[in-house]
């Protein structure tokens, strides 16, 4: 255990699994060519570049090599001038005049007179990515805040932009509003590893998107059709090319052309490769384009990206969502759903070491053999009886059994 624990500590840290994509595509890497190199399979290279896991050991050291970004160049030590290469006097800067006769050089400002240096501020947080609909404009937090009003602030700005968002994404209100719910309960019970994540709204967003897309919500009966359309003819048109594309179609295009996600990052989101997006994205476009004739007349595809962004986020914001729940009752909600889990494990625990403890009371202590099947035993004569009664039999019987026997009958009964 300690020779473990002292080389997980020695292994070299790792980026966040975004920037692990990142820098192997920096690097003009493939999956392949990366699993080739550590030796594990390209569906593992995808996990660790998704945050699934994490690599280990051997590994872990070879990956972090592979990724690790190309040291910068040192700049080149500038020789000293030589003198008798110097420019001469008329060539370099002018020296300042001597002060003519009699006259005084001017004395320096003193050092209060001189300007100020610019203070340099800290530039804030970068702000999340754009996304169709403008959340409000928050501060970054500001060192100090405990984790409870840092969480706060984060659902305070992105909660409603993503309640739209995730309306957009499956055209239901009431599960738009669940979702975005259930990913900050989730963020709250993983705080700790949102809170130091490099987009803790992006983290928040892919959570509430896999819920929201989960297949099992067509079993619910308040989730199995969507909301009713819009009834303005543009944006119902687009409210319903949008549900009618694949989910993972649906979901690249709201990223890229919604949210502004660059490729590499839709890519990422989406847990998918950078060209398999880019072909979910030109079919997402072409199957929309066929109801916006303004949309395939765009002359460029970064033309048809302003125009859906800007069609995406009319929709989002002429739509009335649901207001989320405050930030302490998605708080308190989480906690509860933790205690209630918790307690739940503790007590099948409890019933299993009951049901294990019954069993080895009740069992027993020595080996019993089973019982063997059932043989025909030859050489036995079958088992007999005495013969039926005939009538006359009964009928005796019935007289013997009716008269008292007395006298000489006792000894010589009378037939009939």
């Amino acid at each position: 255990m300690t020779r473990s624990t002292t080389d997980e500590a020695a292994a070299p840290p790792l980026p966040s699994p975004k920037e692990r994509r990142r820098l192997r595509e920096a690097k003009s890497l493939s999956e392949e060519q990366v699993a080739a190199a550590v030796g594990v399979t390209r569906a593992t290279v995808r996990s660790w570049e998704t945050g699934r896991t994490s690599p280990r050991g051997r590994k872990r050291t070879l990956y972090a090599k592979l990724i690790a970004p190309d040291p910068e160049p040192a700049p080149a030590p500038v020789p000293a001038p030589d003198p008798a290469l110097a420019p001469p006097a008329s060539a370099a800067e002018p020296a300042p005049a001597p002060p003519a006769s009699g006259a005084e050089p001017a004395p320096a400002p003193p050092p209060s007179a001189a300007e100020p240096e610019p203070v340099q501020k800290p530039e804030p947080n970068p702000a999340p990515p754009p996304a169709p609909i403008p959340e409000p404009e928050s501060e970054p937090a500001e060192p100090g805040l405990s984790p409870a009003e840092a969480f706060d602030a984060l659902y305070a700005h992105a909660a409603p932009g993503l309640v739209r968002q995730t309306y957009l994404l499956t055209g239901r209100r009431g599960l738009a509003r669940e979702s975005v719910e259930r990913a900050f309960q989730l963020a709250w019970h993983r705080w700790p590893e949102v809170a130091v994540d490099r987009d803790p709204v992006g983290w928040v967003r892919a959570a509430a998107y896999e819920y929201a897309m989960s297949p099992w919500h067509r079993l619910r009966r308040t989730h199995r059709h969507p909301d009713a359309p819009p009834t303005e003819p543009a944006r119902r048109a687009l409210f319903e090319a949008l549900l009618e594309l694949p989910p993972a179609y649906r979901r690249t295009l709201l990223l890229y052309d919604g949210v502004g996600l660059d490729l590499p990052e839709t890519a990422a989101e989406t847990e998918a490769s950078t060209p398999a997006a880019a072909g979910r994205l030109e079919v997402a476009r072409a199957a929309v384009a066929e109801r916006f004739p303004e949309l395939a007349a765009a002359s460029s595809p970064a033309e048809q990206s302003e125009l859906l962004h800007d069609r995406l986020g009319a929709l989002a914001r002429a739509e009335h969502v649901p207001v989320p729940s405050p930030a302490r009752t998605v708080r308190t909600g989480s906690e509860n759903k933790a205690r209630l889990w918790t307690r739940a494990a503790i007590a099948f625990a409890a019933l299993l070491i009951g049901a294990t403890a019954l069993t080895l009371h009740t069992a027993p202590t020595h080996y019993e053999p089973p019982v063997p099947p059932a043989e025909r035993v030859g050489g036995v004569p079958p088992r007999g009886g005495p013969q039926k009664l005939t009538p006359q039999d009964l009928k005796l019987q019935k007289a013997l059994r009716e008269e008292l026997t007395h006298g000489p009958e006792r000894l010589v009964p009378r037939i009939p």
